[in-house]
């Protein structure tokens, strides 16, 4: 069981950055679709998203909440230890974006950087890594980047986003608690098979063909099975809550807000009520960004708490799933971190 506790480590900040690009899912939707759509988003309840143009990626959009948040900060760059980036949406297959960024960033040579494959889930996996070098005294300070170019104008759930977050060594920080599960035999509910050295791309997989909507799909877009990933969220996502909180001897009454990955309303609408929770204690940023993927949480905590959370201290506990399979949580103190308004670039 993936239980574990660190301590000393202090959440000092975040910053979130989504593209411009605002594109709504029933308005942008092709005229012969736009009923169905309809019915779409009342189930899902994803309304709009954001897109990122052809020549933005990933770390352009994590680029820019990193410089906001190390300005807010008032942080030195020599003093960043350690640059973790959790993505599914490198620059190149090679090398790091991780790399790259230490270097964009102007971050001293000395600062570790490497990449994690991680979507959904990631948030919380990458919080406990970093925190783990940081609880370990082997570095002070470090950078969580989180996020994803994952949308696409033919697909009505996924949209891009970039993240930030700062933490850093407090010897007076309350403990931060993790619950982080995989299970590899859920691997196809969501997944790209082509491009991989298992299956290496050829002349056949680029031919594109006319789905019934009328928009243009190849066998290297997004396999989803929809049905598959609902049945994993709604089982597995609730338990793993009560395990996390059992383990921080913390009760539901004591969280000021619960923090989900933002999947679609269905699944998230499920989750919630299994766990008995208010609705203004869960916050939600479907209808206006989709799902972000990795920097889901982040995104939800930017858009709608930051005014909040850099205030007095509040007691978050944050769950991603999906994509591995895989589902971790977090339950984390934050007080007086530095949380600047959402960045459109």
């Amino acid at each position: 069981m993936g239980l574990s506790t660190l301590h000393n480590v202090r959440f000092a900040g975040m910053a979130t950055c989504v593209p411009k690009r605002v594109v709504d899912n029933i308005e942008d939707a092709p005229p012969q679709i736009r009923s169905e759509r309809e019915r779409l988003v009342r189930n899902i309840g994803i309304r709009q998203r954001r897109l990122c143009p052809e020549w933005q990626c990933f770390s352009d959009l994590a680029f820019v909440a990193a410089e906001k948040l190390l300005a807010d900060l008032e942080w030195s760059r020599d003093e960043i230890d350690a640059l973790i980036v959790v993505s599914q949406s490198p620059d190149y297959i090679i090398p790091a974006t991780s790399i790259i960024l230490q270097d964009r960033l102007d971050l001293p040579h000395t600062t570790i950087a490497f990449d994690v494959n991680l979507g959904c889930s990631g948030y919380p996996f990458g919080i406990h890594l970093l925190g783990s070098m940081i609880a370990s005294g082997a570095i002070k300070k470090g950078l969580l980047l989180v996020g994803d170019r994952a949308g696409s104008i033919k697909d009505p759930i996924f949209s891009d986003a970039g993240t930030a977050t700062a933490l850093e060594f407090d010897a007076n920080a309350a403990p931060m608690f993790f619950n982080l599960n995989s299970d590899g035999s859920g691997h196809r509910a969501i997944m790209l098979p082509v491009g991989g050295h298992r299956e290496p791309v050829t002349t056949q997989h680029t031919l594109q063909h006319r789905d019934e909507n009328g928009f243009l799909r190849s066998p290297m877009d997004l396999i989803l099975d929809g049905t598959a990933v609902l049945s994993f969220s709604t089982q597995r996502v609730p338990p793993a809550v009560d395990t996390l909180l059992n383990y921080a001897k913390t009760e539901k009454e004591q969280i000021d807000y619960f923090v989900f990955h933002q999947a679609n309303r269905m699944i998230n609408e499920t989750i919630r009520k299994k766990l008995g929770l208010a609705a203004e204690k869960v916050p939600s940023t479907l209808h206006d960004f989709g799902n972000t993927s990795g920097a889901s949480l982040p995104v939800t905590m930017t858009a709608r708490l930051h005014t909040t959370l850099d205030d007095a201290k509040h007691r978050l506990l944050l769950c991603g799933f999906g994509i591995g399979l895989s589902w971790g949580g977090a339950i984390v103190d934050i007080e007086s971190a530095t949380f600047p308004a959402l960045i459109e670039a």
